[in-house]
């Protein structure tokens, strides 16, 4: 659990937030409408490719600190639930695999979570255990990582074997 000290504040990437949600809820997620979301581990896979890159981060930050009250994307409405926390961030820097990492993730809880930029099903993952989640996620970003360095552009699988990126996890 870390503040992110270490990041050039311009950098930017791909990342995923690991969630705690100690119990459940029902959210109301914008245009999604109300959700109802089991107690566990979430993963919620974005890019922070623009100008501020990872300060995106620090935004979401805020919001699951209860400092910050606008919501603007979905995952905003999720960290603005009281009990949620931010447990860790996985990040792989300077790189565009925002949907291949989502893509070998467990399926989405909610259709379109976070996702109505691209034809991913959702980039919010669920598991109970959020310790086999955490594991599920440095995976992810080490193989998409890795397939993007080989320029390889083709379909993302969950067999996909890359190790040579590892990425940052804070």
């Amino acid at each position: 659990m870390s503040a992110d000290r270490d990041d050039p504040p311009a950098a930017g990437g791909t990342y995923t937030l690991l969630i705690e949600l100690p119990t459940a809820a029902t959210v109301e997620v914008g245009a999604l409408g109300a959700v109802d979301l089991q107690a566990g581990g979430y993963a919620y896979t974005g890019s922070a490719l623009g100008t501020g890159g990872f300060s995106r981060v620090d935004r979401h930050r805020r919001i699951a600190d209860g400092e910050h009250d606008v919501r603007h994307w979905h995952i905003d409405y999720l960290l603005g639930q009281p009990s949620t926390r931010i447990i860790d961030v996985t990040r792989s820097y300077g790189a565009d695999i925002e949907c291949a990492v989502a893509g070998r993730l467990p399926s989405g809880p909610v259709d379109g979570f976070g996702a109505s930029d691209c034809d991913c099903g959702s980039h919010l993952a669920h598991m109970d255990r959020i310790d086999a989640l955490a594991e599920r996620v440095e995976r992810a970003h080490r193989r998409a990582a890795a397939r993007a360095e080989r320029g390889d552009a083709g379909e993302t699988t969950g067999d996909d074997r890359g190790y040579d990126n590892r990425p940052s996890r804070h």
